[in-house]
């Protein structure tokens, strides 16, 4: 059966830009939430998310991630 699509396994996986595409995504949603938390942040520690340089990172991670698998991204509006 040709028309079958092939399951990528490990390392296969690992080589497709689908892949690579979230990994650098989660880079760069990572670091605009530590400069946001660096030049931008919560000083009086009131503040959830930038008030730490942790939070900051992880939220803008998963905002990296959500922004490119988000179904406008993939034209799905």
């Amino acid at each position: 059966m040709k028309n079958q699509v092939e399951m990528k396994t490990g390392k296969q996986f690992y080589k497709t830009w689908n892949f690579w595409k979230q990994v650098l995504s989660i880079v760069v949603g990572a670091t605009g939430g530590y400069l946001y938390y660096r030049y931008v942040g919560c000083s009086s520690g009131q503040c959830a998310i930038t008030s730490n340089p942790v939070m900051s990172i992880v939220w803008g991670g998963i905002m990296g991630l959500f922004l490119v698998n988000s179904p406008c991204a993939r034209g799905r509006c």
